[in-house]
C-alpha cells in the first residue's frame, strides 16, 4: 500500500517497488531460518501470509512515520525476519522437540550448496544495500562501505573460527553465516559518510 497513488487510486509499479517486494521476501526467508525442519509446508504458507502483512506495517512505521534511514534493510528486513522467526518458533515450541536435536546437523553436500549460496550473497550484497539508496553518491558510498564491511567480516570470521576450533580447523557454519554479518551490519548506515575506517570497524 506504500505505492498507492491517492490521486487516481492506482498502485504504481516500478523498479523500486519490485526491489521492495524482494526485500519483503527476504524478511520471510530469514524467518524461515528459525523454523526449517520444525514446520510443515502449510504452516510455512500461513506464516508467509502473515509475514508479508506484518512486514508492510513495520516498514511503513519505520520509514514513513519514524522517517528512519535504512537503505540496506538492517532494521526493516533482518531485524524483522529474525524476531518474527523467533517468535513463531517460541509459539510452536514443544518440550519433546529436544529429542530431535541430532537431526539438525548438516552433511557434506548441504554444506557445499550452502557455501555456494554464501558466495553469491557475498558478491551481490553491495548491490543489495545500494539498490534503493539515493542515486549517485549515495549508491556509490553504499556499495563501497558494504564491500569494506564484508571484507572485514571475512577476515575476522576466519581468524576467530580458526582460533576457537581444535587444531585451527575452520567451522563451515561460521564461514556460511558470519562472513555475511558485515553486510547486514552495514545495511542501515550504508549510504552514510562513515569513512572506510568506519566501515571496517562495523564489519569487524
Amino acid at each position: 500500500f506504500h505505492s498507492l497513488d491517492y490521486n487516481d487510486g492506482k498502485i504504481k509499479i516500478g523498479i523500486e517497488n519490485l526491489i521492495n517486494a524482494d526485500f519483503c521476501v527476504a524478511g520471510c526467508l530469514i524467518a524461515y531460518g528459525a523454523l526449517l525442519g520444525k514446520v510443515s509446508p502449510v504452516q510455512l504458507l500461513v506464516m508467509t501470509l502473515f509475514g508479508v502483512t506484518l512486514f508492510a506495517v513495520e516498514e511503513y512505521i519505520i520509514l514513513n512515520i519514524l522517517h528512519a534511514k535504512d537503505a540496506g534493510g538492517s532494521m526493516v528486513i533482518h531485524t524483522f525476519g529474525a524476531y518474527y522467526g523467533l517468535s513463531i518458533s517460541w509459539v510452536l515450541y514443544r518440550p519433546d522437540l529436544d529429542k530431535s536435536k541430532h537431526l539438525n546437523g548438516s552433511v557434506y553436500h548441504s554444506d557445499v550448496f550452502a557455501m555456494i549460496g554464501t558466495l553469491f550473497l557475498w558478491m551481490f550484497w553491495p548491490s543489495f544495500n545500494s539498490a534503493i539508496s539515493d542515486h549517485g553518491d549515495g549508491q556509490h558510498r553504499a556499495a563501497i562501505n558494504t564491500y569494506l564491511a564484508l571484507a572485514s567480516s571475512v577476515l575476522t570470521t576466519f581468524a576467530i573460527s580458526s582460533l576457537s576450533a581444535k587444531r585451527g580447523k575452520l567451522d563451515m557454519v561460521h564461514i556460511q553465516n558470519a562472513t555475511l554479518a558485515g553486510g547486514v551490519a552495514m545495511g542501515t548506515a550504508a549510504e552514510f559518510m562513515i569513512t572506510p575506517y568506519g566501515s571496517l570497524i562495523v564489519g569487524f
